[in-house]
């Protein structure tokens, strides 16, 4: 009998390691019977979305995960679930729940976990046009559809992105490149926003290498949006003690109230000191669907960037943002690269791929996620579902008044701020334990900010389950909760 050589022991080892890497490939049996329990918990969470509560307080905080280690040995999907539904899914916040009125929603919509469903199995290399020309065209066709709702021209472009931040990051980081600013510019160079601005714009710079540019936090009139009096005056200051204003943020929709700041007055001002404008439309920007959305948008086209969130706007599960730029080759100079081992993937004039013009080279299927939802539903219920939003804020405004609620600011988008107060006490320690009575009851959740030094309650309606039906349980909700905190304080006088 012929020894065994090298090469045969080498056969074997790849044989041995085989069979158990083929358990990653589950048989079509078992593929359906994993797909059906995770489909049977999700009919069932859908089926009872509107008994689960928005908020559910708990002790454990999904702590139960830790009894259950990743190990060698797998479990079965009936224990997977069984862990994600106590330690996921009941405690915290319920982000599917038409009654999550805090932060600014985020969606959910069915078709679009389809969407993700086949994009991770499929798997489509959404990177590099060359790999897979269907991914990369779908959203690049995406991106155009949104670069001609805000009005910008044929050469604009860019990129799906995990999130509004990160759509941020890169809007600075190409400001940063479009207007050259070197190291050594950095700390003469300014950058005007408002306090207002949302705290990613800060992250962005910093991470973009500005942290030692000067920031320039403009006036805001009385419903918090930015004076353009007071930002050209500050730039004609700025630029006559020889500093190099470069950059403009303005929002259209802050988190705060809600509020749009002038975007017309404020790009012609930004062009005519040739500034770099950037408008944050994360939370506002889907509402150019809808004729108020449109109209008090106006001037969104003068920038040359803006960020807009399908999962905010347009209700999809979190992990899309949109940037936008004017010009695309504003984008490829800040994330053009050169690879010897990509040289097959660039050697045609085809479509731009993400990777050419974006921080990602390896980048998951996005596009399926919106494309999906957006060619079953079409754009109309989209709409209306925006105009519904607006409305109900209109009508949560008016009807939290007739509670004795103080809410002067007008909503402007879908946001309303409001506050009790009390005939005697604290007014801010009144409202956080009204926030906190409400939090427990957990049919509603909301949350609060402080504007001009007061705690002040939030009503942020973006969740597309949200209806009528909703809003007045949060109405009912505040003014049982009003009722009894006033009750134990005459008690305890």
């Amino acid at each position: 009998m012929a020894a065994h050589t090298p090469d045969d022991n080498l056969r074997k080892q790849i044989l041995e390691t085989e069979k158990l890497s083929r358990m990653l490939e589950p048989s079509p049996d078992q593929r359906r019977h994993a797909l059906e329990k995770a489909v049977d918990y999700s009919e069932d969470f859908l089926n009872n979305i509107d008994t689960i509560k928005a908020f559910q307080v708990s002790d454990e905080k999904g702590r139960g995960l830790f009894d259950s280690p990743i190990a060698e040995q797998g479990i079965d999907i009936d224990e997977a679930i069984s862990l994600i539904v106590e330690n996921v899914d009941k405690p915290g916040l319920n982000p599917a729940s038409g009654g999550h009125l805090a932060y600014i929603p985020g969606g959910g919509i069915y078709y679009s976990a389809l969407a993700d469903y086949l994009a991770d199995v499929f798997n489509r290399y959404a990177g590099v046009f060359y790999a897979s020309p269907g991914a990369v065209r779908m959203e690049n066709m995406l991106i155009r559809w949104m670069n001609d709702l805000v009005g910008y021209p044929p050469a604009a472009s860019g990129n799906l992105t995990t999130s509004g931040s990160l759509a941020n990051m890169i809007a600075i980081v190409v400001a940063r490149d479009a207007k050259s600013i070197k190291a050594a510019d950095i700390p003469r160079s300014v950058i005007y926003l408002s306090k207002q601005a949302h705290h990613s714009i800060d992250k962005a710079i910093r991470v973009a290498g500005l942290g030692e540019s000067i920031l320039r936090f403009v006036e805001i009139d009385e419903k918090f949006k930015i004076v353009p009096a007071a930002l050209e005056k500050q730039i004609n200051e700025d630029k006559a003690a020889g500093l190099n204003p470069f950059l403009v943020v303005a929002s259209a929709g802050t988190t705060d109230v809600g509020a749009i700041d002038p975007l017309t007055e404020i790009g012609a001002i930004a062009k005519r000191h040739d500034l770099w404008y950037h408008i944050d439309a994360a939370y506002g920007g889907f509402f150019i669907l809808t004729d108020e959305g449109r109209e008090k948008l106006r001037g969104i086209e003068m920038s040359d960037s803006v960020i807009i969130d399908p999962h905010k706007g347009l209700f999809l599960p979190y992990g899309l943002g949109v940037v936008l730029v004017r010009n695309v080759e504003d984008l490829k100079r800040s994330f053009r690269f050169d690879a010897h081992y990509m040289q097959d993937a660039f050697a045609g004039p085809d479509e731009v791929s993400p990777a050419e013009i974006s921080p990602e080279l390896t980048k998951h299927f996005r596009g399926l996620r919106l494309w999906l939802p957006l060619k079953l539903h079409g754009i109309a219920p989209f709409r209306a579902c925006l105009e519904e939003k607006l409305l109900l804020a209109k009508y949560f405004h008016r009807e939290v008044q007739k509670l004795g609620f103080v809410s002067d600011l007008e909503p402007e988008l879908s946001v309303v701020v409001y506050r009790y107060v009390p005939k005697s006490g604290d007014a801010d320690e009144f409202n956080k334990k009204l926030l906190e009575a409400v939090v427990a009851d957990g049919r509603v959740f909301i949350s609060s900010t402080v504007l001009n030094g007061h705690y002040t309650l939030r009503f942020a309606c973006l969740a597309f389950r949200t209806h009528l039906n909703m809003v007045n349980d949060l109405l009912l909700v505040l003014i049982e909760s009003v009722r009894k905190l006033e009750s134990q304080s005459t008690i305890r006088v």
